[in-house]
């Protein structure tokens, strides 16, 4: 993959939340909002305590990341001046992480980002997390 312009993993680094677009076995689509964090090379989004209708390993977006790994990841920004629109799609491959030195390094980064996982205690050596390695990346601006 070509490296990224500065602006675009600016964005990326910068962005809140995302979307993260998997699908089944069969290929019915599910997207679902996620925060990240991005370390350059790839994604990382933890599945936290926030309340959730199943265990982790039962949801959804994980059975279909289990069931088939490719994913897309729409990163955009939208503003009522149409001239600040901009967005970028990552394609790639996710994998779910459980421990391990990957699994701390996400947590790492998402502990640094978001003040509210250190307020909910994410742990740093066991969980659930996605981790996307992107294959391809797409931007664009209204702005060029």
């Amino acid at each position: 993959m070509a490296a990224l312009p500065e602006r675009v993993a600016g964005f990326i680094s910068a962005g809140r939340v995302g979307r993260l677009g998997t699908a089944d076995a069969s290929g019915q689509p599910f997207v679902v909002p996620f925060c990240y964090a991005w370390d350059g090379a790839a994604l990382y989004s933890a599945i936290d305590a926030k309340p959730k209708r199943v265990a982790a390993g039962s949801l959804r977006r994980v059975r279909n990341i289990q069931d088939n790994p490719r994913v897309s990841v729409v990163i955009d920004e939208y503003d009522e001046d149409w001239s600040r629109l901009r967005w970028v799609v990552i394609q790639g491959r996710a994998e779910i992480l459980t421990g391990g030195p990957e699994f701390a390094r996400g947590a790492s980064l998402l502990l640094e980002k978001y003040p509210q996982y250190r307020q909910m205690g994410l742990p740093r050596e066991a969980g659930t997390m996605v981790k996307i390695t992107p294959g391809r990346i797409s931007h664009w601006s209204f702005a060029g």
